[in-house]
């Protein structure tokens, strides 16, 4: 069994063919799959998805693009959305992007403080995006850790050594997503190789976007999520069972809501 630990299923992507989607992933082994909301608005359409699907949990979250829709967000604004939904497993997506900037620093740092501290009260983790700011990251959530801990997940890792090895300390998880199978990632493979703790890294397709290798170019889904584990297993010198055990284990170490049915 893999779990794919980020995807985004709802919207028009999936609008023709999601149930058939989920079928191919259970086929290729892949079960459950986590839903990620990456805007406040949608949490409603995820969350739907979820509720249909035995093996579909979901997320609340703000991604840091979407910062600038609601930049005064509260942690008690994010609980009474969320309203204690039985299939939630994670706040977030959250986070910062210096990349794009389609929401500034400000607000999505604003945004990011307001997630953790709703993560703090449910003991749900955090999902954080980080691009091109590996810094300021690395800052924030040691000064947040410090004011109280959290668990926290650093998805679709692309991000360098020093933000590896800060987070690694406060004991962040690491999630590796198609990105390891790309022809120029070796800078991301090495992370996965040599930093990523064995106890804390998991796996994601971020479907629909990234798919690997064979399948580049074309539409992600989770039912490619076995190519990121055979990956994965080669980086780590593992075999595929101890990859699909050990990345279900930490998975499910870290989004301890989830309940698998056999």
């Amino acid at each position: 069994m893999l779990i794919d630990s980020h995807a985004n299923l709802h919207g028009e992507t999936y609008g023709d063919d999601l149930d058939a989607a989920l079928d191919r992933a259970r086929a290729a082994g892949v079960s459950p799959v986590i839903a990620i909301c990456c805007r406040l608005g949608e949490f409603d359409a995820v969350k739907s998805i979820a509720e249909a699907h035995q093996d579909v949990w979901c997320t609340l979250g703000a991604h840091p693009h979407h910062a600038k829709d609601r930049p005064a967000i509260t942690a008690d604004e994010l609980l009474a959305i969320a309203d204690d939904h039985p299939k939630l497993v994670a706040i977030g997506e959250t986070g910062l992007d210096l990349h794009y900037n389609y929401s500034p620093l400000d607000q999505q740092i604003a945004s990011l403080k307001a997630h953790i501290e709703a993560a703090r009260r449910t003991r749900l983790p955090v999902i954080l995006h980080c691009r091109e700011a590996d810094t300021e990251m690395a800052d924030l959530l040691e000064e947040e850790m410090g004011k109280g801990a959290f668990k926290a997940l650093l998805h679709c890792y692309t991000g360098g050594e020093a933000l590896a090895r800060r987070a690694n300390a406060l004991g962040l998880w690491f999630s590796a997503s198609g990105i390891i199978t790309f022809k120029k990632a070796d800078d991301v493979r090495a992370i996965f190789r040599d930093i990523v703790p064995a106890d804390r890294v998991i796996i994601e397709t971020d479907c629909p976007y990234l798919a690997p290798v064979p399948h580049r170019g074309s539409r992600n889904e989770p039912a490619f999520l076995p190519h990121v584990a055979e990956k994965l297993a080669e980086l780590r010198v593992w075999t595929l069972n101890e990859t699909a055990q050990r990345t279900t284990a930490n998975c499910l170490a870290l989004f301890d809501r989830i309940r698998v049915t056999p």
